[in-house]
């Protein structure tokens, strides 16, 4: 099993979404997040400085089984990709142990519905 973790801009999130339904990712979290990338800018409004270095993104956890890793990252590099600098970075790590709390059930069978995946 594998987390997955994907900091992507906020105005690709609704086809980075569509995309992973498409490949069979139902589901996983996400929050809005800021953080500070390589642009640095400062904006006037009015006669005050703004400094817009803090960059608003969208940050996804998502678990899946070792067999969709691939599948999974390529739909987020696929549609979050703009070629500009802040399209965001992804980041994978192991995930030990998971259990369904509702049945009990452990490891990669916690993370899917029998009968509706293979």
């Amino acid at each position: 099993m594998k987390k997955i973790e994907a900091i992507i801009r906020k105005t690709k999130f609704d086809e980075v979404t569509e995309a992973l339904k498409e490949v069979g990712i139902d589901f996983f979290s996400y929050w809005d997040v800021r953080g500070i990338g390589q642009a640095r800018q400062e904006r006037v409004y009015r006669g005050v400085v703004y400094d817009t270095s803090s960059i608003e993104r969208t940050k996804l956890s998502i678990i899946v089984r070792d067999k969709n890793l691939d599948k999974t990252i390529k739909a987020i590099l696929d549609t979050a990709r703009t070629g500009e600098i802040g399209d965001g970075k992804i980041f994978v790590v192991d995930i030990q142990q998971s259990y369904r709390i509702r049945t009990g059930e452990s490891g990669d069978e916690a993370l899917f519905i029998k009968g509706l995946e293979e």
